[in-house]
């Protein structure tokens, strides 16, 4: 049973752009350190549309070799067509990944028999794996109605989470919860933790947010478990600044706050993302800034990094 957060590990570049082995381990080391209950690698933060398959291949034997099945590793395995899924599924399959997280693919649109022949095609050919169907918004996914998703999810024994991540996802979130669909163990949230309480409010199992923020997310998600409220929305409300810029830099703000914190110092990303300027880089250091203090001074949580 997958619950708690299980951040997605970006994948580290040098400045020539060839994958950074070392920066690699120090990030799922962090994380790691940090207590997350699960990893996931690759996802969209991973830019796993930018990987070649032999790069997809050669990270996810150093992740699982990273974490020595100390807790489990959500295979990334969403690509443009079917052959290239299986290929990616079987690539994790290889490394004991059982479970493997796949998009609903923007191309299929909202034409649901064909997102069913889709996902039947995938759990025939991986059989023994466990699909966590990703539901994420256009321009990056199809971003499925909670109606579409609940007969997707009902028509494939194979597929037994969901990742929410349209907006707003409570709606989809509840309709899956109170579906009683046999096969269907429970939902995360998505969108970089930035709807977190709501969702675990809920009934979400937890989170898969992006990875520099680990620890305050690790320690959110145990304060909402044990009932403690008042400090699991202390801590929401700190993310929230770094996460609205996430929303808009996305995998620039992890790598830029991963080498603040001194985790990791590879800034080099392959997507086509906006550049954090002088003006947006003083923001957020001062919002990390305010984000240690809290940690260290108020014991809000146990801060990882310099």
């Amino acid at each position: 049973m997958l619950k708690g957060i299980f951040p997605v590990i970006p994948t580290l570049f040098t400045e020539d752009g060839t994958v950074d082995l070392s920066e690699q381990r120090s990030v799922v080391r962090f994380a790691l350190h940090a207590g997350t209950h699960g990893l996931v690698f690759p996802g969209v933060a991973s830019e796993y549309n930018f990987l070649t398959h032999v790069e997809r291949g050669e990270l996810i034997a150093l992740i699982a070799s990273e974490v020595n099945g100390r807790i489990p590793i959500v295979g990334g395995a969403s690509a443009n067509n079917v052959e290239q899924v299986i290929a990616a599924g079987e690539q994790a399959l290889a490394h004991g990944i059982e479970h493997l997280m796949i998009m609903a693919p923007i191309h299929l649109g909202q034409e649901l028999a064909a997102h069913k022949l889709f996902f039947s095609k995938i759990s025939a050919a991986l059989a023994g794996s466990q699909i966590i169907l990703q539901n994420a918004p256009s321009p990056v996914g199809a971003g499925l109605n909670p109606a579409s998703i609940l007969a997707l999810v009902a028509a494939n024994p194979a597929i037994t989470y969901v990742k929410e991540e349209t907006l707003p996802s409570g709606p989809a979130i509840s309709a899956l919860q109170s579906a009683g669909i046999e096969h269907l163990k429970g939902v995360f949230g998505g969108g970089g933790a930035r709807y977190i309480i709501n969702e675990l409010d809920r009934g979400t199992l937890g989170a898969m947010p992006a990875v520099e923020l680990a620890d305050l997310h690790v320690a959110l998600y145990d304060a909402h478990a044990r009932q403690d409220h008042e400090r699991a929305r202390n801590l929401y409300r700190l993310s929230l600044p770094l996460l609205n810029f996430q929303a808009v830099y996305r995998m620039r703000l992890t790598k830029h706050v991963l080498s603040k914190r001194g985790i990791a110092h590879a800034l080099h990303v392959r997507a086509p993302l906006p550049v954090l300027d002088e003006f947006a880089v003083r923001d957020v250091d001062l919002m990390l800034a305010d984000l240690k203090h809290a940690a260290v001074e108020e014991d809000a949580f146990s801060w990882i990094g310099s």
